[in-house]
């Protein structure tokens, strides 16, 4: 394996340009997949947002949101906009949304929060796990659901998390099969035979996908290598350390990685090390392949919820719900790169 990872370096220096200029790229716009079963769960979303705009009674009542999104980027960005599009098909002007970026920062999403609930907003979205941890501190009252959150028994603390997490939070997880993922990675790479774990120490459900995950590729023969790093400043040498002595690198959905797929893509592209990866933003930014779900649609979801709590429905209640579908996608220019035989149930990711 090492010694195709420096033959492929060859190759992949030359692809090195078009694949950054992907890197650098974003957008808040998500295309449904193009599947049969992602075609049926959008036509269902809208059926379902007819329905609840049907029930909205005519008060005139109009709604505040405060929307805490930690960190910019692909993934988080569809999520948002899935629950403002669901909403807005409810309750059209009578919903107004106070969108607030954190960059990144935990100690800025409790300030967020806080004036959310000196605002008294009607509900609180909390957009990723540190986002909801921040909402989840400073209110008890307000109504919360959270978005892009893997395991909500590992982001509040709840010890044998049974799916509810009663009081005034509930939400959508985010969290793809890690059994599929890891079966879809000894598909695409067989004969490889170490895996370098690369997540962020500070995001406690990168760790808990990891910590997962290595499971599973341990059962598939794989030595695996936890490759942790605190922040951005130091992902660099992490991501450098994971590619010298890896033969795959398996990034799972992590905040900080989305906000930084070019550089990770800038150390294994010219190494010869594939990435792959935890959700489809990750993968167009530096991966090769992902089986993933589509973040606009776990928006739309959580944009549903929000609408029966508005209407009266009790959240603590409610049990945190999934993404119905998952879809395995994979990059043609850096599969072609690495001379990967992609299956035909994969679909290729705009570029």
């Amino acid at each position: 394996m090492k010694k195709m990872k420096k033959v492929l370096a060859v190759a992949l220096s030359l692809v090195m340009a078009g694949s950054l200029a992907a890197c650098g790229s974003s957008s808040t716009e998500t295309k449904a997949p193009e599947t049969g079963a992602s075609e049926t769960a959008a036509e269902s979303t809208a059926e379902s947002g007819s329905e609840a705009a049907s029930e909205v009674s005519t008060d005139g009542k109009v709604y505040n949101i405060g929307i805490c999104q930690l960190i910019q980027h692909d993934a988080l960005d569809a999520a948002t906009k899935g629950f403002e599009d669901a909403l807005t098909e409810v309750f059209g002007d009578n919903v107004k949304f106070d969108e607030q970026n954190a960059q990144g920062d935990s100690a800025t999403c409790a300030t967020i929060i806080n004036g959310f609930v000196s605002n008294n907003d009607d509900l609180i979205l909390a957009n990723a796990t540190a986002a909801l941890q921040a909402a989840a501190a400073g209110t008890d009252t307000i109504p919360i659901l959270g978005t892009s959150v893997t395991d909500y028994g590992v982001a509040l603390d709840i010890d044998n998390f049974d799916g509810t997490v009663g009081g005034n939070i509930s939400g959508t997880a985010d969290l793809a099969p890690l059994d599929g993922q890891a079966d879809m990675l000894h598909e695409l790479f067989p004969d490889a035979k170490k895996i370098g774990l690369l997540y962020c120490s500070a995001e406690a459900n990168s760790k808990f996908q990891v910590d997962t995950i290595k499971g599973y590729l341990e059962k598939l023969g794989y030595t695996c290598e936890y490759y942790a790093f605190s922040d951005s400043n130091d992902l660099s040498s992490v991501c450098t350390s994971a590619a010298n002595d890896s033969d795959v690198i398996y990034v799972p959905t992590d905040n900080t990685v989305a906000n930084n797929t070019e550089i990770v893509n800038n150390i294994c592209t010219p190494a010869g090390v594939p990435v792959v990866a935890g959700e489809e933003g990750i993968c167009k930014g530096c991966g090769v392949a992902t089986l993933s779900i589509s973040y606009y649609d776990l928006g739309v979801a959580t944009g549903k919820m929000a609408a029966k709590v508005l209407q009266g429905e009790d959240i603590s209640t409610m049990p945190i719900e999934y993404a119905p579908t998952f879809t395995k996608e994979y990059v043609a220019s850096r599969c072609e790169a690495y001379g990967i035989t992609v299956p035909d149930d994969y679909v290729a990711l705009e570029e």
